[in-house]
């Protein structure tokens, strides 16, 4: 399995059972833009489902066809995310997805790195 991957949008990594996603800073999201990071997730992933530490503090926006596919097919081989975010528009762009897209797994927001991880580690002992 490879150890990390980088595109234009962002970074992605495992560790202990846990997929790290980094958005990079000012990224605006749409749908092919979406497509490309769902693409090279599950290629890292390979098969294997994860829980998902989402950083999207880089996220300038994410338009509702990126969001939708995102809170579908985007959703495939992952058990669970934690979203940080740290400013009201990255807390709003999230919670907008949250309610308007229904994502098929569970998604919390975080504004602190500590409690999303704890939120992922609960549920990993789970």
């Amino acid at each position: 399995m490879k150890d990390l991957i980088e595109n234009e949008y962002a970074k992605f990594w495992t560790e202990k059972d846990i997929l790290y996603f980094v958005y990079k800073k000012g990224i605006s999201i749409d749908l092919s833009a979406a497509m490309k990071v769902v693409e090279d997730r599950l290629l890292l992933q390979q098969g294997k489902a994860f829980l998902i530490f989402c950083d999207m503090r880089g996220v300038k926006s994410v338009n509702k066809s990126a969001r939708d596919y995102l809170a579908i097919e985007g959703s495939v081989l992952i058990k669970a995310v934690a979203l940080l975010v740290n400013n009201p528009l990255t807390n709003t762009i999230s919670g907008f997805y949250i309610k308007t897209s229904n994502p098929a797994i569970t998604t919390q927001v975080f504004t602190k790195e500590e409690e999303a991880l704890e939120f992922l580690n609960n549920l990993n002992s789970e």
